[in-house]
């Protein structure tokens, strides 16, 4: 397991454990189950108290963690007869954000989202999340496609924003994530979306502006990252722990300003830690959610997306 800079005390630990266990494989009669137990008890403790107060930096750590699912995995454990539709029928395929249509616990759906990539070779390959324009055409192209079939949208959002490369701003970058934000909100289906790692800018936004937004527990969710932040206002990424601080980029805090909806727990130590049911507890936010837009017209739908964007902003002002 890759260890986080926080987590040292806990790599320690863990280590003891894993040494303690290797003697006792090869020592005969030696028992030390009950040295094992206790360490075991004291990691636990310190696991809790450690994720119980993470800062917003430590919390940045986490939700960057190479080992928490991706989409790819998310898909792969949540979906069934996912049938992947590929290019946005104008310029090209983009393998930063992935979509098409599958089952979600038996319920047809269209489900997209950005994949970072759990390599290096899948990381060049996925763009390290970062969407270009012929992403976000898909995005809309398989939005259009679930309001015509009516089928529920479910987009899963992890990226560090929208890729700022040349050729992408002469292909009408700010465009495509405008046109994308204007189909979520158009949309006359239910969708639900979650952050499940990093949401930064326009780039999560294009394909989050839904009638449920969740976060999990320990991603994040921002206009621009902290080292972008601090870089525009200090000229030096050293004040970026000042900017995520600032920027209010967690998931209780974006709650309690009323930017999201609900936050999906992860297990002790963070969604790397037990991916599985990490998976799952997003699996049933998820469905929970669904259920929760069930029998609401398509107009209804609609106006209760534009509404709830529309309050963004007015918490405590009335």
């Amino acid at each position: 397991m890759t260890f986080l800079e926080f987590e040292k005390p806990i790599a320690e630990l863990e280590g003891k454990i894993r040494e303690l266990r290797s003697f006792s494989g090869g020592a005969g009669d030696v028992d030390i189950s009950s040295e094992v137990g206790q360490l075991e008890t004291k990691l636990s403790k310190m696991l809790k108290e450690t994720y119980a107060e993470l800062t917003p930096s430590q919390k940045i750590q986490v939700a960057r963690h190479p080992e928490r699912p991706h989409f790819c995995d998310l898909v792969a454990h949540l979906f069934t007869e996912f049938t992947p539709l590929a290019g946005d029928r104008a310029f090209g395929e983009d393998s930063a954000l992935i979509g098409g249509i599958a089952r979600f616990r038996g319920e047809a759906c269209v489900v997209m989202g950005h994949e970072k990539g759990a390599d290096t070779e899948g990381r060049i390959v996925h763009n390290f999340g970062m969407a270009r324009p012929e992403g976000y055409r898909k995005a809309i192209r398989l939005m259009d496609m679930a309001d015509r079939f009516g089928l529920p949208v479910i987009s899963l959002v992890d990226t560090p924003g929208a890729y700022p490369g040349v050729g992408a701003e002469e292909r009408g970058q700010a465009e495509a994530i405008a046109r994308s934000t204007d189909k979520c909100l158009s949309l006359e289906v239910p969708m639900i979306t979650c952050v499940v790692g990093e949401g930064g800018s326009g780039g999560a936004v294009a394909i989050a502006a839904a009638n449920h937004v969740l976060m999990m527990e320990h991603a994040i969710y921002s206009v621009i990252s902290p080292e972008g932040c601090a870089s525009i206002l200090w000229r030096t990424n050293e004040k970026a722990q000042d900017a995520a601080n600032a920027l209010k980029i967690t998931a209780q805090d974006l709650h309690k300003l009323g930017v999201i909806d609900g936050i999906v727990p992860e297990p002790l130590g963070g969604a790397h830690r037990d991916t599985e049911r990490a998976m799952n507890m997003l699996g049933d936010s998820l469905e929970s959610g669904l259920r929760d837009m069930a029998g609401f017209d398509r107009v209804r739908l609609k106006s209760l997306r534009r509404e709830k964007f529309l309050a963004v902003g007015d918490i405590g002002l009335n």
